[in-house]
């Protein structure tokens, strides 16, 4: 499988105290999650591996969590203005789902909507490669 080079994403949450930059591809594939939390929020996320996304100094401090179920999920939101721009996905506990609404313009040329049935979780994550997007590959990290 060919590998997009990476770019320099920059984003955050409406009141711009939680900022962070993410490398990835200009084109993601973005997850579009049925289960009581995203769907409530309309979250649509793109995961990338943990060590790709970086933390503006001082967002650290505006940054809540709030987990369920499982607590493996760390959903993180602005104490501020409440929005969701990243959390910690139970699908890839060693990765940062970026919610791809929360990326500044300019930077990412396109993305590839998909659906993860987070209602019957544990079956879909059997059957689906979301696992694979955290993972680091050798063409990513040269």
């Amino acid at each position: 499988m060919a590998t997009e080079a990476f770019v320099l994403h920059s984003g955050g949450c409406h009141c711009r105290r939680v900022r962070w930059q993410v490398e990835a591809p200009a084109s993601v594939v973005a997850w579009i999650c049925n289960c009581s939390d995203c769907s409530m929020r309309g979250n649509t996320h793109f995961i990338v591996p943990a060590a790709k996304f970086k933390l503006q100094v001082g967002a650290e401090e505006f940054i809540t969590t709030y987990t369920f179920g499982t607590h493996t999920a760390k959903h993180t939101f602005c104490k501020v203005c409440g929005i969701t721009s990243f959390y910690y996905p139970r699908s890839n506990p060693d990765g940062v789902a970026v919610t791809a609404a929360c990326v500044d313009p300019g930077t990412l040329k396109h993305v590839e909507y998909r659906k993860f049935d987070g209602r019957n979780w544990e079956d879909f994550f059997k059957s689906s490669d979301i696992s694979e997007f955290s993972e680091e590959t050798a063409e990513a990290a040269e």
